[in-house]
């Protein structure tokens, strides 16, 4: 039960610091544009993504019994990959790269359990998990995300060539509000999901190895012999995802909205419902999509199509240097602390 309460402070943790390591996900360009001050922003993203993280729990089913085989997996497994991702996001965060959360999580949760199994690679379901919802959209959102914003953007210039740009510049001034709340909307559904879906493993866990059988009636909901995610796991990573959004994560939000291209509330639209659309369809199929990928290459998009020269490329390449280490590095850390806990 000790171990269980750990767990869950370690979720909680990596619940609140992706709340400020992706708040630049939904509020970076609305920030730059100065549509909002970076206080109203986070407020914004802070109860937007409180209110997707209450809608679907199909991309924590992914999380929780989609990647690796549940056999495996212990209470100190679950804590281990809690752990690596954490360490990773801290890293990120503080290098100010917007690395992906998601992946950190999968690659921390996929390390430690061929540690659990002692170097059995067969315990990552690799055709029915890993591939179709890990690794072909880790390779192929990014592209889509350029693309669509680039032909968004493209389609906005040609449709508002006849009107002046301050008239433009008002328009989507209150345009981009709606924009901003749809994409932190979405990141909720999506990302804040993910933690729900590894605390309800460690329930399942529990359940099955029978550390919540002698505890008091009071802690009958913690009893989950079935994978499902309950009702007070999907309130608990809604609040700290928002709260930790509360806090913001400035170092992101200036590489996303300052360093990388100049925008404007046009650009900022054009990105934001991008990479909203991406994010929406992503989690109704239970993709644990990476919102950080999205956004971001929705930005490269929409400042491609202004002006390719705009797009600072030397910022975009620690962006993907940092995507492409992730789930390697969160592996690696998982696989070393699950195997220093046996």
């Amino acid at each position: 039960m000790v171990l269980f309460i750990i767990v869950v402070l370690a979720a909680i943790a990596f619940e609140y610091s992706n709340g400020f390591h992706d708040a630049a996900n939904a509020i970076a360009t609305v920030v730059s544009t100065k549509v909002l001050t970076p206080r109203q922003a986070i407020a914004l993203a802070a109860f937007f993504n409180l209110t997707g993280a209450l809608t679907g729990t199909a991309v924590a089913s992914t999380i929780g019994q989609g990647i690796v085989d549940t056999k495996v997996i212990t209470m100190t497994t679950v804590l281990c990959a809690l752990l690596g991702a954490l360490i990773w996001n801290l890293l990120t965060w503080w290098m100010g790269l917007p690395s992906s959360s998601s992946h950190a999580l999968i690659g921390g949760l996929s390390g430690a359990a061929v540690a659990s199994a002692r170097g059995d690679w067969s315990v990552l379901k690799w055709n029915t998990g890993l591939m179709p919802k890990v690794v072909v959209p880790m390779l192929t959102s990014p592209v889509i995300g350029f693309l669509l914003g680039a032909f968004l953007m493209a389609l906005l210039f040609v449709l508002l060539r006849p009107f002046t740009p301050h008239l433009v510049h008002k328009i989507f001034g209150k345009a981009q509000l709606v924009s901003a709340a749809w994409m932190a909307h979405s990141h909720g559904t999506n990302d804040a999901q993910k933690t729900m879906g590894v605390i309800a493993l460690a329930l399942f866990t529990g359940t099955k190895s029978g550390a919540f059988k002698d505890l008091p009636p009071m802690f009958n909901f913690l009893h989950t012999p079935d994978f499902v995610v309950d009702k007070w796991v999907v309130i608990l990573c809604a609040a700290t995802m928002a709260a930790g959004t509360a806090a913001g994560g400035w170092r992101i939000i200036r590489t996303l909205g300052h360093k990388m291209v100049k925008l404007q509330p046009v650009h900022g639209f054009a990105a934001e419902t991008s990479a909203a659309v991406i994010i929406q369809v992503a989690s109704h199929w239970g993709i644990p999509l990476s919102t950080t990928h999205v956004i971001s290459t929705s930005i490269m998009g929409v400042g491609a199509v202004k002006r390719f020269s705009g797009v600072k490329w030397t910022v975009v390449e620690r962006i993907v240097w940092a995507w492409l280490l992730t789930l390697p590095a969160t592996g690696l850390i998982g696989y070393v602390l699950a195997r220093l806990a046996q």
